[in-house]
């Protein structure tokens, strides 16, 4: 027999209401297990953990991207890349032989270009960079290991997640799977602040083990946008239908630059604190030229061509959603070995054999004029199987048409959110 191991993902945000004090961040970083480093002491060495599996996971983030919108049609699309590649680079710890080939392959590494320890190292710097709660932007992530109280885990594999991904072990019982299931959605309720309630509806039979990743964030806006601008405006689905929106306005200076080859303007809102979000508006039929284009070369290009100009900007307020079957998704990039019986998850349990059972991510996310609130999860569950031109008119850059939205974490280089609004005024289930 086989064990299952179950991987969920979820991701929330609501709009963001108000000011949030120092002293509740504060308080919620202290509730974290992972420590965090210096503000200044590792920011500026050369070669950084975290700075060798930041190619890779800008890799991931457009592959798994790519993957999604073949399938998303014409919904809209948010997800963390930075919560799936963590959760599964967890689970890589316990994989070895071929499964363990196509985890790397999948997650974008070349052990030829970083050696699979600097890939852990390089999560457990990231993660300590991004809990720190002296950062202005709020990035709190929980990793936990939900165990079934029969099945014994090999020491190594319980050193190395707690090690480099500072995961809680909790010890549960599957035998009783509404409790398990209880227990699971309680543990993302609270580090997901009261925002994710019940995303787990019951558990496989065969469930020994269930993995969580959590990334919570929430940021405002370095110049927020005024209230008292907003105002009820169209939004162009395609060339036939339209929905109403509430449209912000600005007309202030913004880091901007128009890609002429790929038809589409480019504009950075930077969060205060060392987030940014980069919103691509592309020209009326060029969006699927501009998703092709998506690679971490072109954003790199994108955002060394930033230029500050002042500019008249027209940007939706919006709240949206989706889920993803992550397991259907992997397979289709060809990751399938660990989903299947032929998986060897052997330095999780030894003896005891594994496979993924399960894999999903569920994401929502809100953009107002103060600024950006989101949520994580993911959970893997294991069963037993059988230059400013000061002459030129200011551009007036109007989203009022399907757009792309991006956030960065400027301290890691980390893609955190990657995401396609086709309707703003929608929300998926």
């Amino acid at each position: 027999m086989k064990s299952v191991l179950y991987l969920c993902l979820f991701l929330l945000g609501l709009q963001v209401q108000g000011q949030y004090s120092r002293s509740n961040l504060n308080d919620e970083q202290q509730e974290q297990n992972i420590p965090h480093s210096p503000e200044h002491s590792q920011a500026e060495g050369e070669n950084l953990a975290h700075v060798r599996i930041a190619p890779s996971n800008a890799d991931f983030a457009f592959r798994f991207y790519k993957q999604v919108r073949e399938e998303a049609g014409n919904k809209n699309i948010f997800f963390s890349p930075l919560s799936i590649s963590t959760a599964f680079a967890m689970l890589s710890l316990g994989a070895r032989s071929n499964t363990l080939i196509q985890l790397h392959e999948g997650l974008a590494f070349n052990l030829t270009e970083v050696e699979e320890r600097e890939i852990h190292e390089g999560f457990q710097h990231l993660l300590q960079l991004l809990n720190d709660p002296h950062q202005e932007v709020q990035v709190t992530i929980g990793n936990a290991l939900f165990i079934d109280n029969q099945l014994k885990l090999l020491q190594k594999f319980l050193d190395d997640v707690t090690n480099f991904y500072y995961s809680e072990v909790i010890s549960s019982n599957f035998q009783n799977s509404a409790d398990a299931t209880k227990e699971i959605n309680k543990y993302i309720e609270i580090k997901t602040h009261g925002k994710i309630v019940d995303l787990l509806k019951s558990l496989d039979l065969d469930t020994m083990m269930v993995l969580v990743n959590c990334i919570f964030f929430k940021g405002y806006w370095e110049k927020p946008f005024n209230n008292l601008a907003t105002r009820d405006d169209v939004f162009l689905l395609d060339t036939k239908n339209s929905v109403k929106v509430k449209m912000m306005h600005a007309y202030k200076y913004f880091n901007i630059h128009r890609d002429e080859k790929l038809s589409c303007w480019v504009v950075e809102i930077p969060y205060k604190g060392k987030a940014t979000a980069l919103f691509v508006l592309p020209d009326e039929g060029a969006m699927k030229q501009v998703e092709d284009a998506l690679l971490k070369e072109t954003v790199s290009n994108w955002m060394q061509s930033l230029k500050k100009r002042i500019i008249y900007l027209d940007l939706p307020k919006f709240t949206i959603s989706g889920s993803y079957d992550v397991k259907s998704l992997f397979e289709k990039m060809g990751v399938t070995e660990v989903f299947s019986d032929q998986a060897d998850l052997s330095a999780v349990a030894g003896k005891s054999l594994l496979k993924v059972s399960k894999a999903i991510h569920k994401a929502m996310v809100a953009v107002s004029e103060n600024g950006t609130e989101a949520a994580v999860v993911t959970v893997i569950e294991m069963v037993t199987t059988s230059a400013f031109a000061e002459f030129s008119l200011p551009p007036h850059i109007t989203f009022n048409r399907p757009f792309l939205i991006m956030i960065f974490d400027k301290t890691t280089n980390s893609i955190l959110f990657v995401g396609k609004i086709v309707n703003p005024a929608a929300i998926e289930d």
